[in-house]
């Protein structure tokens, strides 16, 4: 090619450069900017929240070399959000008269509109990052809750922290944008629409949402191997979104099954001894067994006071392995009753764990029972008892509508006491959360005064508050100043137990009684797996200095395990009604834990976690005997075979009414 054809050449492509950059600058002109700019401002929002997260996550975590799956992903769930999000916007602009568009007024209430709305945006990064802080996870069922809970919440949150800097800053921040933007908002907001255009937002509200949500999938945030990772890579406002869809899981239309009567062989195996309601029957005491190596009692108990610790996860506790020096009280108690080395929480909840100590059942998938409808009557540890001459009580130092409390203890025959009933004169000390611990133990010494004039045995499960955020707690008690975070609300706790024990050390009732103390949940089950198992352990100790002789418990302990023990303990009858095994049985110990989150189902038994998981999808570790961490390995057919006849059974026998407990009744 010669030089004057090269350069006609080159001219020629200059020119037809020139001239599709022209199309598309007049492509772009004629469409109207408002969608655009605030699709634009939600993604960066949106992965601005992504990477703070990964950042305060660390490295160690979330490794630098998941990150671009997590960002690509994250993109992906984002704009499926943002869809969603303008189709407000895409329908407001189809609707809007040209005629308002050259309006001053209405350039206003688009700069007023667009500043509320990054506020809003703004607040829900800072809400994401909040909840991550507190529990690894984007928005998910623990969100909803608090979405229902206003009071406790929002009162947590100005407990907490400095709500109204948060709340200027973020206006600010709005503020700020808005600035930054005004000449393109101006710009939107003179230009005129034609009616092609009006008709392409009016659809593109519909389609886009439509296809987006449909092609997206909760389940795509998974692939990586990192539980981290896979939170990251997700969207609150699609989380909380696929939670609300999914508050109860069918177990039957998610997860593996096996024919039932296999099933039901195999939980027999197991010594699970559950019977059909129209064999049960109430017989009234039994006897204990004291032969050295089953039980540790040298008399049976007259009394039971169960005590679950909000949050108080096993690496706390010196007696379990803690180095802080926290819990000086319970540890003395565990040299002086019988500590139990491995015990494994059922959930991440409160709601939870109280589902396993009353109900002694596996957790189902979804929300826990304490929550959902028809759960009155059940073959819970107070009914069985009431139903045996004992009076059951549930104390709660907070109000015990939260999490359906007060309701599900109340339809199952327990006598309910919250905050509420406490006579202020009692109360030394509050906060949004709940009264403090010591406060609650004071009402329940009273009320067991005024019980033992009825000459009828007490069974009393107790739910502390104090080791809680905002963790503030009464002055002077303990050597860090509250609010002192998780370590100062963590000894606060400890030394409201031994001041209970204390107190009733001198009450007459005392030296015929088993004191239990247990966690409901970890303070956190942040880890690179779905369900790590270290952030199930929790401290279990039974104590009666008068009854029960130290002891070490090594096996592991499910806290479904707790309410047969105690009912085999008192010397009555219906542990058959539980999935859960008494722990001083003729048999050997069964060694199996179940731990979940929801949706994960979890079965740890010879050092193998076997996770069930939506979709019949199964998943398997080994665990760490000592540290408990875990690593891919194959799955063992007899545990998943073993792990789906537990959590099909019980989730059937809920679904189905087999926990019901209205036909029982003590024979004559």
């Amino acid at each position: 090619m010669n030089k004057s054809s090269q350069e006609k050449h080159e001219g020629l492509s200059v020119a037809g450069s020139k001239r599709i950059i022209g199309i598309v600058q007049n492509s772009l002109r004629k469409i109207p900017l408002l969608p655009v700019l605030v699709g634009a401002l939600l993604l960066v929002i949106y992965t601005v929240t992504r990477i703070t997260l990964a950042v305060y996550t660390g490295i160690e975590s979330a490794p630098l070399g998941l990150w671009p799956g997590i960002l690509a992903k994250g993109l992906w769930f984002d704009i499926a959000v943002v869809s969603v999000l303008l189709a407000v916007v895409f329908l407001y602009e189809a609707i809007l008269p040209n005629s308002w568009r050259n309006s001053r007024i209405h350039l206003v209430l688009r700069l007023v509109w667009l500043w509320a709305s990054t506020a809003l945006l703004l607040f829900g990064a800072v809400a994401e990052i909040t909840f991550w802080m507190e529990f690894s996870t984007r928005f998910n069922f623990i969100a909803l809750d608090y979405l229902i809970y206003t009071h406790e919440v929002i009162g947590n949150i100005r407990e907490s922290y400095p709500v109204g800097l948060i709340l200027t800053a973020i206006g600010a921040l709005a503020a700020l944008i808005v600035l930054l933007l005004f000449k393109l908002v101006k710009h939107a907001d003179s230009k005129l629409l034609t009616r092609s255009q009006r008709v392409w937002f009016g659809v593109a509200a519909f389609v886009l949402p439509t296809l987006t949500l449909t092609m997206a999938s909760i389940e795509q945030m998974e692939g990586q191997g990192n539980a981290f990772a896979t939170e990251l890579a997700g969207n609150g406002l699609f989380t909380i979104s696929a939670a609300m869809r999914r508050n109860e899981l069918d177990y039957d239309k998610f997860y593996r099954t096996i024919p039932q009567e296999t099933a039901n062989a195999v939980l027999k195996e197991m010594g699970v001894k559950r019977k059909p309601q129209s064999h049960v029957s109430l017989k009234g005491d039994e006897k204990i067994d004291a032969t050295p190596g089953k039980s540790p009692f040298i008399k049976k108990p007259r009394n039971v006071v169960l005590i679950s610790v909000e949050s108080l996860s096993a690496s706390f506790v010196g007696a379990f392995g803690g180095t802080q020096g926290l819990t000086p009280n319970i540890d003395e108690l565990a040299r002086d009753g019988m500590k139990f080395e491995q015990v494994f929480a059922t959930g991440t909840r409160t709601v939870r764990g109280l589902e396993a100590l009353s109900l002694g059942t596996p957790p189902i998938p979804g929300q826990a029972i304490v929550r959902r409808l028809k759960n009155e009557h059940l073959t819970t540890i107070g009914e069985l008892l009431e139903h045996q001459g004992f009076s059951p009580f549930f104390f709660y130092g907070g109000y015990g509508y939260f999490d359906n409390m007060n309701a599900y203890f109340g339809v199952n025959d327990y006598r309910v006491l919250d905050r509420t009933d406490f006579s202020k004169e009692t109360v030394m000390f509050e906060n949004v959360w709940g009264v403090a611990d010591e406060a609650m133990y004071d009402n329940v010494i009273r009320t067991f005064d005024k019980e033992t004039a009825t000459d009828k045995p007490f069974f009393v499960h107790i739910m502390t508050t104090s080791n809680h955020r905002p963790y503030t707690y009464p002055d002077g008690r303990i050597d860090i100043p509250s609010p002192g975070g998780r370590t100062g609300a963590v000894k606060y706790t400890d030394y409201a137990i031994g001041k209970f024990i204390r107190d009733a050390k001198t009450k007459p009732w005392f030296k015929d009684t088993l004191f239990v103390i247990v966690a409901d949940h970890c303070a956190s089950v942040a880890g690179k797996t779905k369900l790590p198992v270290e952030g199930y352990r929790i401290p279990l100790v039974f104590y009666a200095p008068e009854l029960l002789k130290p002891a070490s418990y090594p096996y592991i302990v499910s806290q479904i395990d707790i309410a047969p023990t105690l009912l085999k303990i008192l010397g009555k009858s219906g542990d058959e009604h539980f999935f859960g095994r008494n722990l001083f049985g003729d048999e050997a110990p069964v060694e199996r834990a179940f731990i979940s989150n929801y949706q994960a189902l979890g079965y740890l038994k010879n050092g193998i976690l076997t996770v069930l998981l939506p979709k019949q999808q199964v998943e398997s570790y080994r665990v760490d005997a000592k540290n408990y961490e875990t690593t891919p390995a194959e799955v063992d057919p007899q545990l998943l075979t073993e792990a789906i006849a537990y959590y099909q059974t019980a989730s059937r026998a809920f679904k189905s009414g087999e926990l019901r407990a209205s036909h029982y009744h003590p024979e004559p």
